[in-house]
């Protein structure tokens, strides 16, 4: 996160007009939703009046994500089609990058991607995870400001300290359990004698 980008709340706004239909995606059946294939070829033309080739392995890789992944993938195009990036034909290639990353597919296993527009949260995190998969700030932010910020936000280290919460709240019930146990054993032990 190295170079600034464009305002934040410029692409939180933008989120919050995202068209529904962009969450209506194509799930292999025909006329079922938009196929994300054609929204990301669009968004690359726009994007680079020359741009990269579509490989097997890319093409792969967009078709075979589940329904939720390719509505994020669809609604980061959303995103990614401001005025800010489409004036940035460099930003071609990581947009590549970004739109086919693993990135998609973690975030798809823990928020629904209706939140991404509905949720500020949730369309926070989703624009920071865009802009960091491009190397980029928001505008007005250090380094440092917007890893902060994206840590906080992070649905997977939300996800992590819930599980852990929960896992030591399990275990301190136990302890309490058998205390409990321990304590009635030892009473009645005293009861006996």
């Amino acid at each position: 996160m190295t170079d600034e980008g464009p305002q934040l709340e410029t692409l939180l706004h933008r989120l919050t007009e995202c068209p529904g239909e962009f969450l209506m995606v194509h799930a292999g059946k025909k006329d079922d939703g938009i196929d994300v294939i054609a929204v990301v070829c669009d968004h690359m033309r726009r994007m680079s009046p020359d741009p990269p080739e579509l490989n097997a392995d890319m093409l792969d890789e967009l078709r075979g994500g589940t329904p939720a992944r390719l509505a994020l993938v669809s609604v980061a195009c959303w995103l990614l089609h401001d005025e800010w990036f489409l004036s940035r034909p460099e930003l071609a290639t990581g947009m590549w990058k970004l739109l086919l990353s693993d990135e998609f597919t973690r975030l798809s296993m823990l928020i629904k991607p209706e939140k991404c527009a509905s949720d500020p949260d949730r369309r926070e995190e989703l624009v920071r995870v865009c802009l960091r998969g491009l190397g980029l700030r928001p505008k007005g932010e250090t380094a440092s400001q917007a890893a902060d910020r994206l840590t906080t936000l992070d649905s997977a280290e939300r996800d992590r300290v819930l599980r852990a919460t929960a896992a030591a709240e399990r275990r301190a019930r136990e302890v309490r359990e058998a205390m409990a146990k321990r304590k009635a054993q030892e009473a009645a032990s005293r009861y006996g004698e």
